[in-house]
């Protein structure tokens, strides 16, 4: 393949830009550039020249084929952060034969396809990129590591097993082989099955963290909501007025709540209205409130909320600095009780994001509903009897194949593109 270059840090200046080059050619790219190269893996200082021209003065770093990101010959270029130098050393490297441009994502890409990273990790690493809170740096570490590989690696060996198993009595029926391979089989079935339901049942709060929970507003019309928001947010996000009904629409705002990325979302106030607008911004608010993961109910003094409170929701009173009430109270206007409601929203998504896993994508659960239902029907094809094992062996086959797309062994080609198109060049 070419050899590519690119820019793999930000754009901009800085103290230290890196330059990294991957391919055939990257080693004695850097060697014209640099003369004698360090040894790999081991930084060294070298003046960069253009013919006579220096370019730079530079740390050098060398890795070997078969030991760099992408599994081929890499160097990297510790530049000056000018402008002007990062241009001018790119400007060089652009007219040297065998080199060009990288495009987004091709670093990583290259990684994948020399074995380096499975499809698993690079969506973990894009995760990384991405990251705004400590919750999604530690997630999507998880699954850059490999976790999600491991435990698939894990599972189809015992699959595999079982499939072997089962051809076994198919193509050895008349040799000395054990006839009645059920019993294990079904039980390297049913560990699978068990791992694999328990994963499913944590995607869901996985997708959270890497996408980030939603916490409602929900209350009466000025009953302060807007102020409250405001008041977590530490900014002006949202109009607030004496008059009722000023806010029609959902307002977000993008926060940091104990390391979780939280969503705050202020919605419309809850009352009968004959105004088509806010009878529209109600609906929204009732919709975007009920599909949150968490309820704050600000409420005055002995009124009853018109949603039903579930689970964990917070019942709160508002305008705490006006009068004095029992329980849980705020104002958003004095900052009274903010602290302790972020404590008690942080603490209950805490609690949720505890039973995270890492299968954290769409894609990710997909394939593991796949493998699911292969394995429940190969389980039912080895109950029915041996005349069915063919069947019980190819739905096994199946389940192996739904696992092997999870970690982007087969038929995810059409994928590529799409995945490596978020990802920056450099990377």
């Amino acid at each position: 393949m070419d050899t590519i270059f690119a820019l793999a840090s930000a754009r901009g200046k800085a103290g230290v830009s890196v330059v990294r080059l991957s391919g055939g050619l990257a080693w004695a790219t850097v060697r014209d550039l640099a003369g004698k190269l360090p040894e790999p893996r081991v930084a060294g200082l070298r003046h960069l020249y253009h013919g006579n021209e220096l370019l730079d003065e530079a740390l050098v770093i060398c890795f070997p084929e078969g030991a760099s990101f992408t599994g081929e010959e890499v160097a990297e270029l510790h530049l000056h952060g000018a402008i002007a130098t990062i241009s001018a050393v790119l400007h060089v490297l652009a007219m040297k034969p065998g080199l060009r441009l990288a495009e987004p994502g091709e670093f990583t890409r290259r990684a994948l396809e020399n074995g380096r990273l499975d499809l698993a990790q690079v969506e973990g690493l894009s995760d990384l990129i991405e990251a705004e809170t400590e919750a999604q740096r530690k997630q999507a570490l998880r699954v850059l590591s490999g976790a999600v590989g491991h435990m698939a690696d894990r599972w189809r060996d015992s699959l595999v097993r079982a499939a072997a198993l089962l051809e076994a009595t198919i193509d050895f029926s008349d040799e000395d082989v054990p006839v009645d391979v059920a019993p294990e089989v079904l039980e390297l079935i049913a560990a699978v099955k068990g791992d694999v339901a328990v994963e499913l049942t944590k995607v869901s709060v996985a997708e959270r963290i890497r996408d980030g929970f939603e916490v409602a507003i929900v209350g009466r019309p000025n009953a302060g909501k807007s102020t409250l928001l405001n008041a977590l947010a530490g900014r002006e996000a949202a109009i607030t007025s004496e008059f009722a009904g000023t806010t029609r629409d959902v307002i977000e705002v993008r926060m940091d709540l104990g390391g979780l990325p939280v969503t705050v979302l202020d919605t419309a106030g809850l009352r009968e209205t004959d105004d088509v607008v806010e009878a529209i911004g109600i609906e929204r608010a009732v919709a975007r409130a009920r599909a949150a993961d968490l309820r704050v109910f600000l409420l005055d003094e002995g009124e009853v909320s018109l949603l039903k409170p579930e689970r964990d929701d917070l019942l709160v009173r508002g305008k705490a600095d006006l009068s004095s009430a029992e329980g849980l109270a705020v104002s958003g206007k004095t900052g009274a009780g903010i602290d302790t409601l972020i404590e008690k929203i942080s603490g209950i998504l805490e609690g949720r994001a505890a039973g995270a896993g890492v299968i954290t994508r769409e894609r990710h659960r997909t394939a593991l509903t796949v493998a699911m239902e292969a394995m429940e029907s190969a389980q039912d094809e080895v109950i029915h009897g041996a005349d069915r094992t063919e069947l019980a062996a190819e739905e096994l086959r199946r389940a192996v194949r739904a696992l092997a797309m999870l970690v982007g062994r087969v038929d995810v080609e059409d994928l590529l593109d799409e995945i490596f198109a978020s990802f920056c060049i450099g990377k």
